[in-house]
């Protein structure tokens, strides 16, 4: 048997959800792992005296550092979120000789190629599943499960707040608006949603990612990011009509030595698994050299989800430890791979554009002609609404075309006079 004595930080939604179930769950751990996993102390301004209570003899504190400086903890569970002083935490944890398991996106994507450092020379591990899909095992499908395997690109929809208002605008021909205070209301969304809705939650899951499964640490700065801000029923609807889907995509591919990393709205084929992945939903498709295709599904937001992860990583570790090995997961500082980034200008994409057009004679022609000036050829064009009165909305889709081209394109038919509102450009992506 092998004790394992935790301190967590961070009494949040998914802090109570661990602790709920090392409570519950601790005969069955014990049995069927061998692992006696002992909460000891928790930390956090404020707490529920009722919950505290419900947890038995468990000791409170305010100050991280009883728990950092506590000689009988092994184990530091970080879930307060954010960079500092989660940074501070971690970097403390593993300096006094403790193991780290947190669910930090932010602070894995920012400062991991350091902490792993850190961690490598402590000889202490870092346990991350939950910075990614919850609970659903993505970090230990690439690390372990299928570890022989080269990643030449992969796929995800790892925000599901974006997911489930995506989803709702597309099923019940809803507003963006209407959605976002639906999924707030629900409890998928907070009170601010924007670094969801941005995509730089999606953007620093796609940097821990890329840094598993191609070796290349990132600076999230350096990934090209959208939101889904821009995006209406009405482009949702239209492609549904094309037999399409849209989905805010994390992208990683390998090409030419290169890695192009992106996160966007994008338009998939209504027929491939991941359109769907609907809700809070998550999904990532590992293209593996050996294995092939790879798709992993799973709830990705809520208490229990989330907190599964986390207890997953507890249990791996008591496992690891009581066998005398340590995981290597965020052990190994060196990148595997050295790989460039590839510019975003020179990615080739075909795209969905929405105008916003008077409808009038010759403001087609003059379209196609700036297009046309910028080397873009056009795969279809359809009006949707006939009115003399007002703008309406142009719909084309493009062959393959340069981005860089295409946003200097874009850029001239704005200013136009004919056209009456910002043009809507969305990736397409063949999967």
């Amino acid at each position: 048997m092998k004790r394992v004595t935790l301190g967590i930080i961070g009494l949040g939604v998914v802090g109570q959800g661990v602790a709920k179930l090392i409570k519950s769950r601790h005969s069955f751990v014990l049995q069927k792992f061998g692992v006696d996993l002992q909460l000891k102390t928790i930390c956090d301004l404020r707490v529920d005296p009722s919950f505290l209570k419900s947890l038995g003899k468990v000791i409170y504190t305010k100050n991280f550092n009883d728990i950092l400086k506590d000689p009988e903890i092994d184990v530091v569970v970080e879930l307060i979120g954010g960079h500092h002083p989660a940074f501070e935490i971690i970097t403390g944890a593993l300096e006094n000789g403790k193991h780290v398991v947190t669910a930090n996106k932010a602070v894995i994507s920012n400062y991991g190629q350091e902490l792993f450092s850190l961690a490598h020379k402590m000889e202490r591990s870092i346990y991350f599943e939950t910075a990614v899909l919850a609970g659903v095992p993505i970090i230990k499908t690439l690390t372990e499960g299928i570890a022989g395997n080269q990643y030449n690109g992969l796929y995800g929809i790892v925000n599901g707040t974006c997911n489930y208002i995506l989803s709702e605008m597309e099923t019940n021909k809803i507003s963006f608006e209407e959605a976002v205070k639906l999924a707030q209301q629900k409890g998928y969304a907070e009170s601010d949603p924007t670094l969801d809705i941005n995509g730089m939650d999606s953007a620093h899951k796609l940097a821990i990612l890329i840094s598993l499964a191609m070796g290349k640490f990132l600076k999230v700065k350096d990934i090209h990011t959208e939101g889904i801000t821009h995006i209406s029923k009405e482009d949702l609807y239209y492609a549904e009509e094309m037999g399409l889907t849209i989905k805010l995509l994390a992208i990683a591919k390998k090409i030419d030595g290169k890695i192009e990393a992106r996160v966007h709205p994008t338009l998939i084929s209504r027929k491939h698994p991941l359109a769907s992945v609907k809700g809070v939903y998550n999904a990532v498709l590992l293209e593996a050299d050996a294995l092939g295709d790879v798709l992993l599904v799973g709830q990705g937001a809520g208490q229990m989800a989330a907190a599964s992860g986390v207890f997953s990583d507890l249990i791996n570790l008591g496992v690891d430890n009581a066998e005398g090995d340590r995981t290597w997961i965020g052990d190994n500082p060196n990148e595997i791979e050295k790989l460039g980034l590839r510019s975003m200008d020179d990615i080739d994409t075909e795209f969905y554009v929405r105008f916003m057009v008077l409808d009038k004679p010759g403001v087609l022609s003059k379209i196609t002609g700036i297009l046309g000036e910028h080397a873009i050829s056009i795969a279809s064009v359809t009006q949707k609404v006939v009115n003399k009165n007002s703008a309406v909305p142009l719909v084309m889709l493009t062959h393959a075309a340069k981005e860089s081209a295409v946003r200097k394109a874009l850029k001239k038919i704005s200013q136009m006079k004919e056209i009456k509102a910002k043009p809507v450009a969305i990736r397409m992506q063949e999967l």
